[in-house]
């Protein structure tokens, strides 16, 4: 089942997608956004898969789904919390100023918490005031959940994704080393993130969601060009129930959480960093790890953060070439 939210206020209107993103169905009756869909989940879903498969089968009014139309699936959430699950991305930037990467980094996930009170809607333009901030996207992947309680184990954690899809994270590198010598972590470092045009249940997804793993390629394009399509199931080190549990250790989280695995990143085919896909690697899914390892390689960075008028492209699609979640797709532009 794919669901999504069209532009309706500042909680948008749930609507039923079908599994080619052609068309949609309006849910409303049924419950009228995504949030009030998770808080009664259990009683709310068989009657969305039921309009899910009516829908398929043409047996009920349908409309032409336009992925501009869309806004963020939660426009807002009770809870966003990013993970850094492919450690091979914090390894690259910690060898990149010369860190040494604590053991325990392999066991203990890093988690932040962000900003949930507003999620950009996939066709929207990430607002950027200063170039010199620099501004990267960083192509991940997410779950949705119904209620956690505290300290739920890694089972109960992956029963209680109902949903997945991709984000975008927009950060703004050069404010992060600042935030984090205060001791404090991230906050003015991380604006609104942008989620894709539709979150999907995980058995839609079939043998590509296994272990807590979406297992298909992140497909990120900077200006129309290939710049990464590294596979989300690989060197993955924490899958999301780990994630979700790691959350929940210390606190129950809400129905409508969302949890991202940090930037999807694979290793090399020989082991080490990974290549630009222009050099028949699979690239990478934020421009921050192009720039470290150009820093290891060659002592400083050449690629440029984001800059006004860059366009980012994000997809994953299935076997067949076909989008799972639809395209987030943005502009960067000035801020008046």
């Amino acid at each position: 089942m794919k669901l999504a939210s069209l532009k309706s206020g500042r909680d948008g209107r749930l609507v039923v997608v079908s599994r080619d993103l052609h068309w949609y169905a309006d849910a409303t009756h049924i419950a009228r956004t995504m949030q009030a869909a998770l808080d009664d989940w259990d009683h709310v879903a068989p009657k969305l898969e039921l309009l899910a498969t009516d829908l398929e089968h043409e047996a009920i009014p349908l409309e032409r789904f336009h992925e501009r139309r869309a806004a963020a699936p939660l426009p807002r959430a009770y809870q966003w919390a990013d993970g850094s699950a492919y450690v091979n991305h914090v390894e690259l930037v910690r060898k990149a100023r010369g860190a040494e990467m604590p053991e325990s980094f392999w066991t203990d996930p890093l988690m932040y918490q962000g900003a949930s009170d507003s999620f950009l809607a996939p066709r929207d333009p990430i607002p950027l005031k200063d170039e010199a901030w620099g501004c990267d996207m960083e192509g991940e992947v997410c779950v949705v959940t119904g209620d956690v309680p505290q300290g739920a184990t890694r089972e109960e954690c992956l029963a209680a994704i109902r949903l997945v899809g991709l984000v975008n994270d927009v950060s703004l590198r050069n404010l992060i080393p600042g935030e984090l010598a205060k001791g404090f972590g991230f906050f003015q470092s991380k604006p609104a993130s942008t989620l894709s045009p539709v979150l999907v249940t995980p058995d839609e997804l079939g043998g590509a969601w296994k272990d807590g793993k979406l297992h298909r390629p992140l497909l990120v394009e900077l200006n129309g060009q290939p710049f990464g399509k590294a596979d989300a199931g690989v060197d993955m080190t924490f899958d999301f129930g780990t994630l979700v549990a790691h959350v929940a250790k210390t606190r129950s989280l809400v129905a409508g959480s969302i949890v991202g695995s940090g930037t999807v990143s694979n290793k090399g085919a020989d082991g080490g960093p990974g290549k630009p896909v222009a050099e028949g690697g699979l690239g990478y899914s934020c421009i921050a790890e192009i720039r470290m390892i150009e820093t290891i390689q060659g002592g400083k960075p050449v690629t440029p953060f984001l800059r006004h008028g860059d366009r980012v492209r994000i997809d994953c699609q299935d076997e067949h070439h076909h989008s799972i979640f639809g395209v987030i797709e943005q502009e960067v532009v000035p801020v008046a």
